[in-house]
């Protein structure tokens, strides 16, 4: 069974709440309970810190042992060093995901720190970019 753990930066926490425009309207756990019942023979966790060490230690934890990390870093992708470092350090393959498209908005979110380091980048289909990556990993 291949174990795949989805990550999530700051401001995560508030899917359905913030920005609907741009994020939607749903929770991003009810979201995960769609893609558990959809792929049941995958180990597939959740892990969400608005804390950037929080989710660099997440990826040591799980970046020698998993088949795959599907990460947003969110706002944390365009400012954190340590995080791509973290990503770069891992033998686990990570896909970079974004909800939004982040080339349609400020020029600072043009800039990824993960990216050169990740497997792939998906942004801009909303909550489906998660599955999406999921796949990568089949």
């Amino acid at each position: 069974m291949k174990k795949i753990t989805i990550i999530n930066g700051p401001n995560l926490n508030l899917l359905g709440k913030r920005e609907p425009t741009i994020y939607g309207d749903g929770t991003f756990e009810d979201y995960l309970k769609k893609l558990k019942n959809k792929y049941v023979d995958i180990q597939l966790e959740y892990f969400q810190s608005n804390i950037e060490g929080e989710i660099i230690d997440k990826l040591h934890e799980v970046g020698f042992d998993y088949d795959g990390v599907i990460l947003n870093a969110a706002a944390y992708t365009h400012t954190s060093i340590g995080i791509g470092d973290a990503v770069k350090g891992i033998e686990t393959p990570v896909v970079e995901v974004h909800i939004s498209n982040i080339h349609a908005r400020e020029e600072f979110r043009h800039v990824s720190y993960i990216a050169p380091n990740a497997k792939g980048v998906i942004f801009g289909f909303g909550l489906k970019g998660y599955e999406l990556a999921l796949q990568s990993f089949l």
